[in-house]
């Protein structure tokens, strides 16, 4: 890693500095995303069709869910690892909702399986807090029949380095503090801001991908990015499912034995 990115990345956590580029960038053309902007890609691809929301409890309890079915979707799933939460089972009998929360791991099958097969898929705040975030794109285009809307956490790209992505568990304490997001209103990042915590599970942030990278991972999941919205730290994608998700098929014992033997005489298999 470049002295010259370390000292970009220390820019734009300066919140002046990281203004002036997000102007820079509106005026260069570039389509610059925010937060608070989620609600209106909902209200406009959840209507008349089915919507999950993958992730839908953190810091949210269930809103984007809310704000699908409202715009009037046909029907609505929260998944979460966690809850419902007191403030989501308030908000869903105030409102008489047909949200369905379902309690589960979306990387396991059995979780796939009652949340079937929806037009949208919404996530939001998750991929990066996974050890295998390409499991998740692949789990969500599975789920997802349309359009996928995701954000994510990102870092900055590499000049140079397509694709490139850090790995934030075991990096030493002056290592991870380039990627401390407190002067721009983050709070604690478990696993950055202190030393990765086993115990967490997914509340660990594990990757800081670039966006180059989280677009070719959505490209092998099976999807087509249609939109994109940048920020300095973060990326916000709408894509349509354009492809078969992602599976390695294991041959049947007949088959396999062929390739065994077809690999054997083409001499092919060396130690890596």
């Amino acid at each position: 890693m470049s002295l010259f990115y370390r000292w970009w990345v220390r820019c734009l956590k300066v919140r002046s500095f990281n203004i002036a580029w997000r102007h820079w960038k509106a005026r260069r053309g570039y389509r610059v995303g925010a937060y608070h902007e989620l609600p209106s890609y909902i209200r406009q691809h959840a209507p008349g069709g089915t919507f999950a929301d993958i992730g839908c409890m953190w810091g949210v309890n269930g809103a984007y869910s809310f704000v699908a079915e409202e715009a009037g979707a046909a029907a609505v799933k929260g998944v979460d690892v966690f809850g419902p939460t007191p403030e989501f089972e308030a908000e869903h009998a105030r409102r008489q909702s047909r949200v369905e929360f379902i309690l589960g791991d979306v990387l396991r099958a059995e979780t796939l399986a009652r949340i079937g097969t929806v037009d949208t898929v919404l996530c939001a705040g998750v991929l990066y807090h996974l050890p295998d975030p390409f499991a998740l794109l692949v789990a969500l285009r599975r789920i997802c029949s349309r359009t996928l809307i995701l954000r994510t956490s990102t870092i900055p790209e590499m000049p140079g380095l397509p694709q490139a992505a850090i790995y934030y568990p075991g990096l030493p304490p002056a290592a991870r503090r380039l990627w401390d997001l407190r002067s721009l209103g983050v709070p604690r990042q478990v696993g950055i801001t202190e030393a990765f915590e086993p115990q967490e599970g997914y509340g660990n942030y594990f990757w800081g991908l670039t966006p180059s990278c989280v677009e070719a991972l959505l490209v092998t999941a099976g999807f087509k990015v249609e939109f994109r919205a940048i920020e300095a730290f973060a990326h916000t994608v709408i894509c349509t499912a354009v492809a078969p998700a992602f599976d390695h098929r294991v041959p049947e014992e007949a088959e396999s034995r062929a390739m065994a033997a077809e690999i054997s005489r083409a001499g092919i298999a060396r130690p890596a």
